[in-house]
């Protein structure tokens, strides 16, 4: 396959001006931008520059939502939302309503429930599903992104958009975006900056299929940001 690459050697503003970039077009285009932010602490630098350059944004403008979710709650230190909050949406001025939060101190399959619920709600007149603008996500070690790891039930979930998934190398169960609904935003960017997983990037590119990430890869919208 042939994928999107583009390295960073300034990962962070140029990541910032990606997701920038992205809003303006979609507002531009279509009144709104729907934005759903990922995990982990990759992303925190391109948050605290992203705040720094939009002070021109219209966040009423933008609509932010999770591609998965731990079960903790909100001001715990690994939560995906806190981190978040205090990075990026702390700094700016997007109304507290459109920001889709997932639920993580409830039960997982409850949070997954609620968050479906949610993003039928939000979705527009004529879409099957909720539709994102863009979609960032992160990708680890072992070849999963969002919270679809190797070997877990989500993988098979085709029926929903959000699901509750068990991971056992974890001991802990997340709540996920789904495949379908992944797979619908008009573009996927995965944000990479650890040298150490240039072998998996590569991996994942060629279509490993051990590795749930190449799935999404393979999606002719998806795109790389790598930071090496």
């Amino acid at each position: 396959m042939t994928a999107r690459v583009r390295h960073s050697s300034n990962f962070a503003h140029e990541g910032a001006l990606l997701i920038l970039e992205s809003a303006q077009e979609a507002i531009a285009s279509r009144g709104i931008f729907r934005l759903a932010l990922s995990g982990g602490e990759t992303p925190r630098r391109i948050h605290a520059e992203l705040a720094q350059i939009s002070t021109d944004l219209d966040w009423s403008k933008v609509l932010v939502t999770f591609g998965d979710e731990r079960c903790v709650p909100p001001d715990h230190a690994d939560s995906n939302f806190g981190m978040a909050k205090s990075s990026l949406l702390d700094h700016v001025a997007i109304p507290p309503e459109n920001v889709l939060r997932i639920r993580g101190e409830v039960d997982a399959q409850a949070a997954a429930d609620e968050y479906e619920i949610l993003l039928a709600k939000h979705a527009k007149a004529g879409e099957p599903r909720f539709v994102h603008d863009l979609i960032l996500l992160g990708l680890g070690a072992d070849g999963h992104t969002a919270s679809l790891f190797p070997e877990t039930t989500a993988l098979a979930v085709t029926d929903r958009n959000v699901a509750a998934n068990w991971v056992p190398k974890l001991n802990a169960s997340r709540v996920t975006f789904t495949y379908p609904l992944i797979e619908a935003a008009r573009h996927i960017c995965f944000l990479v900056a650890d040298i150490a997983k240039r072998g998996v990037v590569d991996e994942v590119i060629a279509g490993d299929p051990r590795h749930p990430a190449s799935r999404v890869a393979a999606c002719p919208q998806a795109s790389w940001f790598l930071g090496f």
